[in-house]
């Protein structure tokens, strides 16, 4: 039985009970049969061998021991068994496009966010290519049956593994073993039903999650053991049951959880783990019922919804409502209740967490009629919603766009708080009319999230254009809204929106085409778009935590004193127009330094100016920024905060990108970035790199492009792991 930590790591760290089970299925993988892999049976380069047991019996974990000793192995050996290890997560609810793309970047080395193609037979072409002649190890983790799906694509998942080298393996993990035959006709499959682990391994999992490293587990062995007996053997009730007590070290404390009977009394130990919670954070877990079966959640993102609902209150003085969010996110993450998933390259490369299926169907029971949702393995192929939604809904999750769902049913949901449309197929755009009548019908709406990236079989279609209407400012409750478009879509805000000031959070997508006057929006903590979004007259909104870009100028509500008070600024900024900036006055007054809650920051300065060099010196970025970005500096004096020691620069700055600056001369010695791990430059005209490079010890990476003035390098670091020059 594997263990994870309760924070952010997904690969299997301790093993309780599980070593004979992994050996097994590794020397399964790696076996031969006379001579020739199993494999070539049917012409097939792959078999298959699945995993199978009831929900919450630990395959997954099993499966991520096996992966994790298959992708060590491959690191470590040049000549490991398998060219590429790979994980997807299939679930009852798939898309054959989504699992694609995934494949597509796990197959990719390094691993790169899959591009977008015109339609599904390119990127089929496009991963058999990736897999043509490699003996490759894939993981298929939650495979449901085919009459279970509602479809039968399950072989055509499969259809681009052809190319691969014979001796190719497939690990499967599905609630039965039914599935494993769906695969399609000549997959030569194997089935192995997932054993229980021993008593005494059993113990020492629970244990593990029930007391903290350093506490004396002696007291507490006694009624651990007992506890642990009236678990019955379930991998996710020690997790969870162990997560709450862990947070209540005290033995008086575990008796009287001991005396009770966990699945009598409260229904089971997930039950009573749930009634552990405090209020804000049951409403916070339940809420989680509204979306798809393993569902990717971003720990941020989760949170900004939380907050919009009205879920989050603040109970400290002072204290920001994201951080008791976060508070309620990790305490549900210390239990089980949220567990690690992985990164996502869809978000940057992000952690995601996933809710286990038997903990969604607790949410969607404590939830009751509040929360509802209509996923794509509800509605058969082909087919319309037929069922009734319930009248009493406050939240709603729509997979995929329906008009004739939302004018028929959804539009009669006085209640309704929340409408989330997932996505938007290709062929069935979203009507304006649509849009106006759901404005017009829902006005108790709080948070409204239509996904605008059109797709049609897992693919984009760009829309060229959104309009909002003006009868917008008619949902005056509404604190989060959500047109996420593509780059080339033109987005066109009415002036009524400025009416909505309970508005939490905009959230336009990548969207690079709007202009907008946001300074009644006195609340707004969060704007997301593509970088080359102009917002104007944003000084009055000092909640503002996230803004993609500031483009200043000397039109009225782009000057440099928009941003002198938004100092809760966090994550990242970029700063545009700065050539328009006519003094180092000017500069101070967007009061960079005070900005402490930012890590990355961009500066770009635009090219010629008289006055460049004074004005880059006021801008001083805060002391704990991590990454920093200028770019067409022509100044010929560098900033003090730069070169100097102990000027109150970023003195803690990890990384430091240099690009299109023109001055004659060596590179600046970069005295004040003593922990300086990554440099990069681009097209800079320096003769020669930054004097004092050999004493920045913590130095890793070092990327020069286009720099053709340099003729020679100075003494590198031995930090240094990685120099690349073109």
């Amino acid at each position: 039985m594997v263990v994870n930590p309760t924070t952010t790591a997904v690969s299997p760290q301790k093993v309780f009970g599980r070593d004979n089970d992994r050996d097994k299925i590794i020397a399964m993988l790696h076996e031969k049969e006379g001579g020739l892999d199993p494999s070539t049976s049917k012409g097939l380069c792959f078999s298959v061998i699945g995993i199978h047991g009831v929900s919450g019996s630990g395959k997954s974990t099993l499966a991520q021991l096996v992966y994790a000793h298959e992708e060590k192995d491959k690191k470590d050996n040049k000549e490991g068994h398998f060219d590429l290890v790979m994980w997807v997560h299939v679930s009852q609810s798939f898309s054959v496009g989504d699992i694609f793309k995934e494949l597509y970047e796990a197959a990719s080395e390094p691993k790169v966010a899959c591009p977008q193609f015109h339609n599904l037979n390119t990127l089929e072409k496009e991963l058999e290519r990736k897999l043509d002649g490699k003996r490759f190890l894939l993981v298929l983790d939650d495979v449901w049956c085919n009459k279970d799906v509602g479809n039968e694509e399950l072989p055509k998942l499969l259809s681009p593994l052809k190319k691969g080298k014979r001796g190719s393996k497939i690990l499967v993990t599905t609630r039965s073993k039914f599935p494993l035959s769906d695969l399609g006709p000549g997959v030569r499959h194997t089935a192995m039903p997932i054993n229980e682990v021993n008593d005494t391994a059993f113990f020492e999992l629970f244990m593990h999650y029930a007391l903290g490293e350093g506490q004396d587990k002696s007291l507490f062995k006694t009624i651990g053991e007992e506890i642990a007996e009236k678990l019955k053997g379930s991998p996710l009730a020690a997790r969870t049951v162990g997560g709450n007590l862990r947070r209540r070290p005290d033995v008086n404390h575990w008796r009287s959880v001991g005396d009770q009977d966990l699945f009598k009394v409260w229904g089971g130990p997930l039950w009573w783990s749930y009634y552990q919670l405090g209020e804000q954070a049951r409403r916070c877990f339940a809420y989680c019922s509204i979306f798809p079966r393993r569902h990717r959640l971003y720990r941020d993102e989760l949170v900004r919804l939380w907050m919009a609902e009205g879920f989050i209150r603040n109970t400290d003085e002072g204290a920001d409502a994201e951080d008791v969010g976060r508070g309620i996110f990790n305490e549900l993450l210390s239990i089980s209740f949220l567990q690690p998933g992985g990164k996502g390259w869809y978000n940057h490369g992000k952690e995601y967490y996933l809710v286990h299926d038997l903990l969604h169907d607790l949410a969607g029971a404590v939830a009751g009629s509040d929360c509802f949702r209509i996923d794509n393995n509800m509605i058969q192929k082909g087919d319309r919603w037929a069922r009734d939604v319930p009248r009493d809904v406050r939240h709603l999750f729509v997979q995929s766009y329906d008009a004739a769902l939302i004018t028929g049913k959804i539009l009669l949901l006085e209640n309704l708080h929340t409408l989330i449309i997932y996505s938007v197929g290709g062929d069935t755009p979203v009507e304006e009319i649509v849009i106006k009548n759901i404005l017009k019908s829902l006005p108790k709406l709080r948070v409204l999230a239509i996904a605008l990236c059109l797709e049609k079989d897992g693919f984009i279609c760009r829309p060229n254009i959104l309009s909002a209407p003006e009868s917008i400012s008619q949902l005056k409750h509404l604190r989060y809204l959500a047109f996420r478009t593509d780059i080339e879509c033109r987005v066109i805000l009415p002036s009524s929106l400025n009416q909505l000031y309970q508005m939490q959070l905009l959230d336009f997508g990548v969207c690079m085409n709007l202009v907008f006057s946001c300074g009644d929006l006195i609340n707004l903590r969060h704007v997301f778009s593509g970088p080359g979004l102009q917002f104007s007259n944003i000084g009055r909104l000092v909640s503002l935590q996230t803004i993609p870009a500031f483009k200043v100028s000397h039109e009225q509500g782009h000057e440099a004193k928009q941003l002198r008070y938004l100092n809760r600024l966090s994550g990242e900024l970029s700063i545009y127009g700065l050539q328009s900036v006519e003094s180092r006055e000017e500069a101070l007054a967007f009061d960079l330094a005070a900005k402490k809650r930012l890590t990355e920051l961009t500066l770009s300065l635009g090219g010629s100016s008289k006055v460049a060099a004074e004005v880059l010196e006021g801008l001083c970025p805060p002391v704990g920024l991590v990454t920093l970005d200028i770019r067409d500096y022509d100044g010929l004096v560098y900033p003090k905060w730069m070169v100097g020691r102990q000027n109150g620069g970023p003195e803690k700055l990890q990384q430091l990108g240099l690009s299109g600056w023109s001055q004659p001369g060596p590179a600046p010695a970069l005295k004040a970035f003593n922990h300086l791990r990554c440099l990069n430059l681009m097209h800079c005209s320096w003769n020669a790199l930054p004097c004092n490079m050999e004493h920045l010890s913590s130095l890793e990476t070092v990327i020069i492009i286009k720099c053709l003035n340099i003729r020679s390098l100075p003494t590198l670091p031995q930090s240094l792991t990685y120099f690349w020059l073109l």
